[in-house]
C-alpha cells in the first residue's frame, strides 16, 4: 500500500495559494527579499548555498518542486505507517495473477511485486493528472480546494504564511524520513516497524543487518 500511495501521490501537484509566487518575470532577486518568502524559516532563513536561485522564475519553480516532493514524501511515510501496521485491503490487486493487496510485502521491496501492467496504469493516471487535471506547469499550486475554516485564506490571510510554512517544513522532514526509512530497509532488510520493534535504529554494531 505504501508504494501505491507514493505513486498515486505523484498525481497531487504542489499545493499553495501564493500570490507572491505567481509572477513569471526573470528578475534578479536579493537575499533580503527572499528572507520574507514562504519557506525561509528559522534557523537558516533563505537557504541556497550553491546559488541556484538567480531570478524569480527559478525561485517559483524550485519552491513548487520542493512543495510537491514534500507532499509525496508525506504520503509515503503515511503509507509506511499504514502498511507496517498490517492495514491492507482484502481485495485483489491483480485477479489474473491471483494477487491480493495483502500479498504485497512491506517496505520498498513490495514495489517490485506489483505487476507491470498495474504500474503502467498507475503511471498513466499520474501522467493524466499532471498534464490535464492538475497540470505541473501551474506552479502557484492553487487548485481551488478549500476545507472551510481550515484553509479559508481569502477570509483569514493571517493563516496563509503559517500554514504554508508548516506544509513545507513537514514536507522537508518527511523527505528526510522516507529517505532514511528506505536506506535502513536496504541495509538491514527490516521494515520500519521491524526496526522499531527490535530497537534496531543503527545499522552498525548491533548484530543485525549487514554490519
Amino acid at each position: 500500500m505504501m508504494k501505491l500511495a507514493v505513486l498515486a501521490a505523484l498525481a497531487g501537484s504542489a499545493a499553495a495559494f501564493a500570490p507572491a509566487e505567481v509572477g513569471k518575470a526573470s528578475t534578479a532577486l536579493r537575499v533580503s527579499e527572499l528572507d520574507q518568502e514562504i519557506g525561509a524559516v528559522a534557523p537558516l532563513g533563505f537557504f541556497d548555498p550553491l546559488g541556484y536561485i538567480t531570478d524569480e522564475e527559478k525561485f517559483v519553480r524550485y519552491r513548487a518542486v520542493e512543495r510537491k516532493h514534500g507532499r509525496i514524501a508525506m504520503m509515503a511515510m503515511l503509507g509506511t505507517f499504514v502498511h507496517n501496521n498490517k492495514w491492507t485491503f482484502d481485495g485483489y490487486l491483480s485477479p489474473s495473477n491471483n494477487l491480493k493487496f495483502s500479498d504485497i510485502p512491506e517496505g520498498i521491496g513490495g514495489l517490485f511485486q506489483i505487476p507491470t501492467e498495474g504500474l503502467v496504469q498507475i503511471l498513466a493516471f499520474c501522467a493524466f493528472v499532471e498534464l490535464a487535471w492538475w497540470p505541473a506547469s501551474q506552479l502557484d499550486g492553487d487548485y481551488g480546494v478549500r476545507l472551510g475554516p481550515v484553509n479559508n485564506w481569502e477570509e483569514e490571510p493571517s493563516k496563509y504564511f503559517r500554514q504554508k510554512n508548516a506544509e513545507l517544513n513537514n514536507g522537508r522532514a518527511a523527505m528526510m524520513a522516507i529517505a532514511g526509512t528506505f536506506t535502513h530497509e536496504v541495509i538491514t532488510g527490516q521494515s520500519f516497524a521491524e526496526q522499531a520493534a527490535s530497537g534496531h535504529f543503527s545499522p552498525f554494531g548491533d548484530g543485525q543487518g549487514f554490519f
